[in-house]
């Protein structure tokens, strides 16, 4: 519609000019002495047209010949910049496929292409970010290349270049070459520099996936699961991980701290800090409440601890793995307490409810028997030990079965029967 409107007024002003033109009888005169020039109106007024265009194309070609000079000047720059530029792409490829020396070298002339031109007094408008990232990536190489001293200096002069730049462009750079730094150090495995540099960092930087994840190896590889475990539970808040991996991950940094702590009081507080989620975790319930009962905990403070995994427990739907069910049983076993105590029928009834529902299970079996044993059911005790050691796969259970079995042939003045049982323990212990 545009277009049209514009046709229309083209037609009607060329009409209109050429009306004017036909119907202008107006006379021009020159008075030159003693001579007088007589011109048409249309015909002066076509000269002057054809001179003020001939005046606008002589002032464009007079503009264009004055900035030749300048058109290569800037052809020059673009030229040496495309080169920098180039260097700078040649030095990333290198590095990526795992040529170092030659990313080095391609970096360093980048740096010097860049250094010339500031020296000629052509400043590039982003030769801040260049000059940095090529220090970064010569940095790179000499990290790659074990060459620290290299680095170091790359590193330093990368931080000094970022300085330089506006206050966006500059907080960028500098919190690109610091998450740098610190990565370097991890690979160093020197865990204590890289948690400090990374600790030194601003609040809003050390909250972002790409330093948390540094964060957690830093944290391990200095032996410090507990920040580890700080860390993985913010990442996986933050999707970092699939659910798989960070109930894995939580779950191993649990353990991992377990095994530093060497008296039940670390062992409380370490319960206690831990969350609802993280304590319903079946086989870290069983591990914090054997190694806190190992260390001369109170049993009566470790029992409440396996309360949550009755239900699931007592469930025929529950899918336990074998590792993950013989430390239930063998954390429960370490917590049963004698028949007198308050609560033990109601540990007897539990526990014939979780072997009810499991009732072909060698390891809640072998369980029963032993609670039962607690509460002096002999023949009850002496059959589900007897299943139990048939199907039984865990030496440690298996032993104590048999065990179990021989004091219960003793009691009866069964010595045979006592002899066997006590020889199959003692193949068990050496099996």
């Amino acid at each position: 519609m545009r277009a049209a409107l514009w046709l229309i007024s083209l037609f009607s002003l060329a009409v209109a000019a050429a009306w004017l033109a036909w119907h202008n009888n107006g006379t021009v005169t020159f008075f030159l002495m003693p001579y007088r020039v007589d011109f048409s109106l249309n015909l002066v007024l076509l000269m002057l047209g054809l001179v003020v265009l001939v005046v606008v194309l002589a002032q464009q070609a007079l503009s264009a010949l004055l900035s030749l000079p300048k058109q290569a000047q800037r052809w020059r720059l673009q030229q040496k910049e495309r080169a920098a530029h180039a260097a700078l792409l040649k030095s990333i490829s290198n590095f990526m496929a795992g040529r170092f020396l030659r990313a080095r070298k391609s970096a360093q002339a980048a740096l010097d292409k860049e250094a010339r031109l500031k020296d000629a007094g052509l400043e590039l408008d982003h030769a801040v970010a260049l000059r940095t990232v090529a220090h970064i990536m010569v940095a790179e190489s000499a990290h790659a290349l074990q060459d620290r001293d290299v680095r170091q200096t790359h590193l330093q002069e990368a931080l000094d270049a970022a300085k330089e730049g506006q206050s966006s462009e500059r907080q960028a750079l500098t919190e690109g070459a610091q998450l740098r730094a610190a990565r370097w150090l991890l690979d160093d495995r020197d865990a204590a520099g890289s948690l400090s540099l990374l600790k030194s960092l601003p609040s809003a930087l050390g909250r972002r996936m790409v330093a948390m994840r540094m964060q957690l190896k830093a944290a391990r590889l200095a032996g410090q699961p507990a920040q580890a475990l700080d860390t993985a539970v913010l990442l996986a808040k933050h999707r970092a991980f699939t659910p798989a991996t960070a109930d894995s991950l939580v779950r191993g940094l649990i353990l991992e701290w377990l095994s530093h702590l060497h008296d039940p009081e670390s062992v409380q507080r370490m319960w206690l800090n831990l969350t609802l989620a993280q304590r319903a975790m079946p086989d870290l319930a069983a591990e914090i409440a054997l190694r806190f009962v190992a260390l001369g905990g109170s049993v009566a403070l470790a029992k409440p601890w396996l309360q949550p995994l009755w239900a699931p427990l007592q469930s025929p739907q529950a899918k336990w793995t074998p590792d993950q069910l013989a430390r239930m049983v063998q954390a429960m076993e370490a917590c049963l307490t004698d028949a007198q105590a308050a609560d033990a029928r109601q540990w007897l009834a539990r526990v014939e409810a979780a072997q009810q529902a499991h009732p072909q299970d060698a390891r809640l079996q072998y369980l029963a028997g032993m609670v039962c044993l607690r509460h002096q059911l002999w023949g009850k005790a002496q059959s589900l030990l007897s299943q139990s050691v048939k199907g039984l796969q865990t030496p440690a259970l298996k032993r104590k079965a048999w065990c179990a079995l021989a004091e219960l042939a003793e009691q009866r003045q069964e010595p045979a029967a006592a002899a066997a049982a006590w020889k199959q323990a003692a193949l068990v212990s050496q099996s």
